[in-house]
């Protein structure tokens, strides 16, 4: 399933609510916060965890690699490593031209 695109309102995000957000299990939600040190949720008293909107960013990013440019988790990792500007940069582009896209669809069936 893909990403929805949502609208990034609140100051934090249960797990619950990124799981939903991506169309995944909390428990790969709680292996990508293991395996990429850009996810830093914050652990209320009850210790659960609260996710900030560039957290969600950042899982936007992970899902984009990992789920839809097949890269491994190994892989990812290495790219937000060591090339991480040029990723958000590429990422941006494929997600306006995405934008663009569903925009011209939308025209073509209005005609």
């Amino acid at each position: 399933m893909p990403y929805k695109e949502i609208k990034i309102e609140k100051l934090y995000y249960s797990i619950g609510e990124v799981a939903e957000m991506f169309g995944v299990n909390t428990s790969l939600i709680r292996f990508w916060e293991k395996e990429f040190d850009v996810i830093k949720p914050h652990k209320n008293k009850k210790g659960n965890r609260l996710f900030t909107p560039k957290d969600v960013e950042n899982f936007h990013l992970i899902y984009h690699l990992v789920k839809e440019k097949g890269l491994t988790l190994k892989g990812a990792a290495k790219k937000l490593k060591e090339n991480k500007e040029d990723t958000i940069h590429n990422f941006e582009v494929v997600r306006n031209l995405e934008a663009i896209k569903t925009m011209l669809l939308e025209l073509k069936e209005n005609l």
